[in-house]
């Protein structure tokens, strides 16, 4: 029998946690989680991690495994996930499961990353500073010289993409899109690729009720508490941003807790848009479990 992982995705607040710890179950196997924000154990209310109940419920990896102030990337996700998933096929009959919708990290793991090198703490800094210093036209301005053909095909609003090639670009020594083949990966097990799919205003209603959930259940205290980190990339996420702005008095509340609501449903656009591309992608209603 040939080793398989079976991968639920979606956008934000779709169901994808329930639905895959239902099916994990039923398989008796594990979860490999695919979301680059639960890694990080300081702020479980503002990344929905799963619960006590659910993490007990089946065994879960890369939820609140690292620090804030913690480097992590694709690609180091791919080589750890690529060790870890014949140890959970030998634990589980050859079956896992993987959740999560951070695209990126889905993608690492399906179809494999480049190879780049590992970005030096000095150069991550640098790089870092020339963005909170400048803006991103200033790191526009160093791949201009760089690295141009990158600078056609990049969302020029993304500053982690920006800032992401900028740092490729000065540790290689060698232009980023030069270093970016595309090619897909073989992989010694079968792929089966599921995403949910909810009608858009039901979608938009669970974004909306999801986030007056972690506001109840803490995430203004959650978000104070790491304040103080908030230059951090960790904490460039949708939830805090808007936080930090109303602890600065730009915005009241009840505006931050409605820009949360609205950046939540653009970046669920987003993982739609994204996932719409994938031809590999078998698409599930919201209560639909894969046979």
């Amino acid at each position: 029998m040939n080793n398989r992982l079976i991968v639920i995705t979606g956008p934000t607040a779709s169901g994808k946690t329930a639905m895959a710890i239902k099916l994990a179950r039923k398989l008796g196997t594990e979860i490999i989680s695919a979301d680059s924000r639960q890694l990080f154990r300081e702020i479980p209310t503002g990344t929905a991690q799963p619960s006590a109940e659910e993490l007990a419920a089946v065994r879960h990896h890369f939820i609140g495994t690292l620090s804030l102030g913690d480097y992590y990337s694709a690609a180091r996700y791919e080589e750890d996930v690529m060790r870890l998933l014949p140890e959970i096929f030998a634990r589980c009959n050859g079956t896992a499961v993987m959740c999560g919708g951070s695209m990126m990290y889905v993608d690492a793991v399906c179809r494999g990353i480049d190879l780049l090198p590992t970005v030096s703490q000095e150069i991550r800094q640098y790089a870092l500073a020339l963005w909170q210093e400048g803006g991103n036209e200033a790191v526009i301005d160093r791949l201009r010289r760089l690295d141009p053909a990158y600078l056609e095909t990049v969302d020029l609003k993304n500053h982690r993409r920006l800032v992401h090639a900028l740092e490729i670009c000065l540790e290689s020594g060698r232009p980023y899109s030069e270093l970016r083949t595309g090619a897909v990966k073989p992989r010694p097990f079968e792929i089966e690729k599921y995403a949910i799919d909810l009608p858009r205003e039901v979608l938009f209603d669970r974004i909306n009720r999801r986030v007056e959930r972690m506001m109840e259940e803490g995430l203004l205290e959650e978000a104070r508490r790491v304040f103080p980190l908030r230059t951090l990339n960790s904490l460039n996420t949708v939830g805090y941003k808007e936080l930090f702005a109303f602890f600065d008095g730009l915005w009241d509340l009840p505006t931050a807790v409605a820009r949360i609501q609205k950046n939540t449903r653009v970046y669920a656009k987003k993982q739609l848009t994204w996932l719409r591309r994938d031809a590999d992608v078998r698409w599930l209603s919201g209560d639909e479990i894969p046979e």
